[in-house]
């Protein structure tokens, strides 16, 4: 039984990842469109990938102590799998990633309004010389077949699953929870640098789903659909694939280790480090206490 309160938690979910994924797919369709328009031979793709790493980072600061900002139905769906989040919440996060999108599309259209019609002259194409799709969404590489698109996505989104799990695995004390947003912008931008010539590194079914929405309404629903023989299956499920895939390889390997290994020894190390810290930091405060009260005395 669903109650009120239920409702307006999952509407503050939908809310949250509506507005992490928007922020998110603005800088990073803003900076392709930047780089697209600018047309310098010079210019390097390491700016997308920069402003990808910014939006990222600027979601997970708006709404990562609330839903902890997944804005990737990737990453939602796999932490469902694993049993980190709940399948109705899981629905909700998903509807709100895929809304922001397009959200976050749309914003970017009319902000580059002019661009658009001065580098196509008004006729919206999606492919081509003066086409703009490649804005929006993915599309394969060069002669890149869809099979081999789709082991692209799978790898590069299963390594950010496997990431991501490693980072929020409880025996993981090598990043604070402070330092988790900065090390996840590190893990996008390492992907996206390995693998992005084949099929763009989407990592995110809502970043390209949402966004084609989106195109539908520019290009046309048969055209955005068909183009590329079909392919706007392959950064949806792609992803999808990998992100379960690397969910349970890392839950997998974390078993072994935990079973075989000498975890609890290191907690237990942990905890006696700590113990030791807090009896040095009593030990010194009480010299300092009687360190002042000789100085006190002395001064009367």
């Amino acid at each position: 039984m669903v109650t009120k309160k239920d409702l307006e938690e999952y509407f503050v979910d939908f809310f949250v990842e509506t507005f992490g994924t928007f922020i998110l797919i603005v800088f990073n369709e803003g900076a392709i469109a930047n780089y697209k328009f600018a047309q310098l031979t010079t210019h390097s793709v390491i700016t997308i990938y920069i402003a990808i790493g910014v939006g990222i980072y600027t979601a997970l600061m708006a709404g990562g102590s609330i839903t902890g900002a997944h804005i990737n139905p990737a990453v939602s769906i796999s932490f469902m799998t694993v049993g980190k989040l709940k399948p109705l919440k899981c629905l909700f996060y998903v509807i709100g990633q895929i809304f922001g999108a397009f959200l976050g599309a749309t914003l970017v259209y009319l902000v580059y309004w002019s661009q658009f019609n001065r580098f196509d002259g008004g006729f919206r194409q999606i492919i081509g010389i003066n086409g703009t799709g490649d804005i929006f969404f993915t599309m394969p590489g060069v002669d890149v077949p869809h099979w081999n698109a789709l082991l692209d996505q799978i790898v590069g989104t299963a390594l950010l699953l496997i990431f991501i799990m490693a980072v929020d695995q409880h025996f993981n004390q090598l990043v604070s929870v402070g330092n988790k947003a900065f090390a996840l912008i590190f893990i996008v931008i390492g992907i996206n640098c390995a693998f992005s010539i084949n099929a763009a590194a989407a990592l995110n079914p809502a970043r390209d789903f949402g966004p084609r929405l989106l195109g539908a309404f520019i290009y046309g629903w048969i055209n955005v659909f068909t183009v590329n023989n079909h392919y706007f299956w392959i950064p949806i499920v792609g992803p999808l694939i990998g992100g379960i895939l690397g969910s349970w390889i890392f839950k997998f390997y974390a078993f072994i280790v935990e079973k075989y290994g000498h975890v609890k020894n290191m907690k237990e190390k942990n905890l006696n480090e700590i113990n030791v810290d807090d009896t040095n930091r009593r030990r010194i405060d009480e010299e300092i206490c009687e360190l002042r009260q000789q100085l006190t005395v002395e001064a009367y």
